[in-house]
C-alpha cells in the first residue's frame, strides 16, 4: 500500500472511528438512562400539567372501579394505585362529603388550601398548582355514589433529581469515550503511516552512510512499490553515476600524467637533437659547407616537428574544452568521401598508402565539413605511420545505416589497447621505441572532434587482420541534401 493511500486510510479511519465510538457510547447512555426512569424508585413523576392531568384521570377511573365493585373490594382495587403514587410521591384523598374514605401518601399543610381553591373553582375536573405543588381535584359517580378525588403531587420533581446524576454521567463518559479514541485511533495511524516510512528513510540513512565510506558498489535493495520505490531507484543510479564519475577522474588523472610524459618525451627527443647539432655547429664538426646545411636542414626539421606538436597539443586542447566551434550542416557523406580521396589522393601515395572507396550508400549526416576532413586525415595518417610494409591499403565503407569504416591492412592492435587507443599520447607500444612514428594526439583528436559533432567512433580488429575504425553521425532525413564546401 503505498504512503498516499495509508494517508487516505487514515484521515478516514480518523473521523470514522471517534465518531462510531461516541455514537455508540452515547446509545448505550441513552439505555441507560432509560433503565434509570422505567426502573423501581425511578421517580418517573410528571413534567406539566397534561402528564398530571393524565395520572389524575387514571386515579379517577380507579376510584370509579373501586365504587362499582362495591364496599368489599374498596380497599384492593384503589391498592393497585400504591405503586404510581409511591413512585411520584404522591396524596391521593377521597372523601365523601366530610367523610373520609380514603387517604394514601403524606399530606402537606398546603394540601387543605389547594383543595378548598379546587373546589371553590366549581369545575370537574380541575388541576390547581403553585408550581411547587398541585392537585387534581374531580367528582367521580359510580355505584350510585358521589365522591370528590384529591391527587396531590408535586410535578416534575423526581425526574429532575434522579436523572440529572445519570444524565452527568453520561456526558462525562462520551466526553471520556471522544477523547480515548482520538487518542488511540491517532496513536495507531500514526504507528500505521510511520511504519512505512521509517523502514525506506533508514535504508536512504544505511545507503548515504556506506557511500560516504566510500562504498560506491552498495546499492539500495527494496521491494516496495510505493513513493520510495522511485527515491530508492534515483539513489542507485546517483550511486552508480558517482562510482562511474570517480572512475572517469580516475582515468583522466592517469591521462594527464601520461599526457604530461607524452609531452616530456616528444618535446625533448627533438629538442636533444637540436641541442646536439647547435653544438656540433659551434665545435666546428662540420669542416664543409654542405655539412653545414645538413646541419642546418636537420635543425629545421626538428623544429618544424616542435611546431606541429605543439599545434597539435593546442587543438587538441580547444576541443577538449569544446573552443573549437562546432558548424554542423546536412551533407550527403558518400559525396564527401569521393570528393576527400579525389582531392587528398596524391598526397595519401606520397606517403604510400593507397586508399580506396567501396560500397559507399548514399547517406545523410550532421557534421562539421572541417573537423570531418580532420577526422579523415588523421586516421589515415596514422595508418600510413604503422603500416607493416612500404606500401599499405585503406578500405572506406559506408553502409546504410550511416557507419563510415577506415579499414586498414597494417599490423593491427592488441585487443587490450583497443579501448585506449583514442587516448592522448597513447601508443601500443610501451617502451615508445619509435616516438618518430607518431605523437599520439592524431586519433585523439578524432575522437574529440566526432564527440563534438554528436557522433561516436570505436576502433576493433577485423577478421582479416590490421585496424577498423568505425564512425557513426546523426543521421539526417533527407537524402538530397548537398554537400556544403567550408573550405573557404
Amino acid at each position: 500500500m503505498t504512503i498516499r493511500r495509508r494517508l487516505f486510510w487514515s484521515n478516514i479511519l480518523m473521523l470514522v472511528v471517534p465518531a462510531v465510538t461516541t455514537a455508540l457510547v452515547g446509545l448505550l447512555c441513552l439505555g441507560m438512562l432509560w433503565l434509570v426512569m422505567m426502573g423501581r424508585g425511578a421517580g418517573f413523576g410528571v413534567e406539566d400539567s397534561g402528564d398530571f392531568y393524565w395520572v389524575g384521570q387514571a386515579a379517577s377511573d380507579a376510584v370509579g372501579s373501586a365504587l362499582e365493585a362495591g364496599d368489599g373490594a374498596w380497599e384492593r382495587q384503589l391498592d393497585q394505585l400504591t405503586t404510581l403514587l409511591d413512585a411520584n410521591s404522591m396524596c391521593l384523598v377521597v372523601t365523601d362529603g366530610d367523610q373520609v374514605l380514603y387517604s394514601y401518601g403524606q399530606p402537606l399543610e398546603i394540601d387543605d388550601a389547594l383543595c378548598q381553591a379546587a373546589e371553590g373553582l366549581g369545575l370537574d375536573p380541575v388541576l390547581v398548582g403553585t408550581g411547587e405543588r398541585g392537585v387534581y381535584f374531580s367528582q367521580v359517580q359510580a355505584g350510585g355514589r358521589t365522591v370528590s378525588l384529591s391527587l396531590f403531587g408535586t410535578p416534575g420533581e423526581h425526574i429532575g433529581r434522579d436523572l440529572r446524576p445519570a444524565a452527568a454521567l453520561a456526558a462525562l463518559l462520551i466526553l471520556c469515550v471522544i477523547a480515548g479514541s482520538i487518542l488511540l485511533t491517532n496513536r495507531f495511524l500514526t504507528r500505521f503511516v510511520l511504519r512505512k516510512i521509517e523502514g525506506p528513510l533508514d535504508l536512504l540513512a544505511a545507503g548515504t552512510q556506506r557511500i560516504g565510506q566510500g562504498d560506491l558498489d552498495f546499492r539500495i535493495s527494496y521491494a516496495g512499490r510505493d513513493e520510495f520505490a522511485p527515491v530508492c531507484d534515483a539513489f542507485n543510479e546517483m550511486a552508480a553515476r558517482l562510482k562511474a564519475s570517480v572512475e572517469r577522474i580516475r582515468r583522466d588523472d592517469e591521462s594527464r600524467k601520461e599526457l604530461l610524459a607524452g609531452i616530456s618525451h616528444d618535446l625533448r627527443s627533438p629538442l636533444t637533437s637540436i641541442r646536439a647539432y647547435v653544438e656540433g655547429l659551434l665545435d666546428g664538426v662540420p669542416q664543409t659547407e654542405r655539412d653545414r646545411q645538413r646541419y642546418l636542414c636537420i635543425i629545421r626539421s626538428k623544429a618544424e616537428d616542435i611546431d606541429r606538436l605543439v599545434s597539435q597539443l593546442f587543438l587538441y586542447a580547444k576541443l577538449d574544452l569544446e573552443g573549437v566551434p562546432t558548424q554542423n550542416v546536412s551533407l550527403r557523406l558518400d559525396r564527401f568521401v569521393t570528393d576527400f580521396l579525389r582531392e587528398d589522393q596524391t598526397d595519401h601515395r606520397e606517403q604510400g598508402l593507397e586508399v580506396s572507396a567501396d560500397r559507399l550508400a548514399p547517406v545523410t549526416v550532421c557534421a562539421d565539413p572541417e573537423q570531418l576532413r580532420r577526422v579523415l586525415t588523421n586516421i589515415l595518417d596514422n595508418s600510413a605511420k604503422y603500416k607493416a610494409h612500404d606500401h599499405g591499403h585503406v578500405c572506406i565503407t559506408l553502409c546504410p545505416d550511416g557507419c563510415l569504416t577506415l579499414t586498414d591492412d597494417g599490423p593491427g592492435v592488441p585487443e587490450a589497447a583497443l579501448p585506449r587507443l583514442f587516448d592522448a599520447f597513447y601508443r601500443s607500444d610501451p617502451a615508445r621505441k619509435d616516438p618518430a612514428g607518431g605523437s599520439g594526439l592524431g586519433l585523439a583528436i578524432a575522437a574529440k572532434a566526432v564527440q563534438n559533432m554528436g557522433g561516436t567512433i570505436r576502433a576493433y580488429a577485423p577478421l582479416q587482420g590490421g585496424l577498423a575504425i568505425e564512425i557513426t553521425l546523426p543521421r539526417e532525413a533527407d537524402q538530397d541534401a548537398e554537400y556544403l564546401d567550408r573550405r573557404g
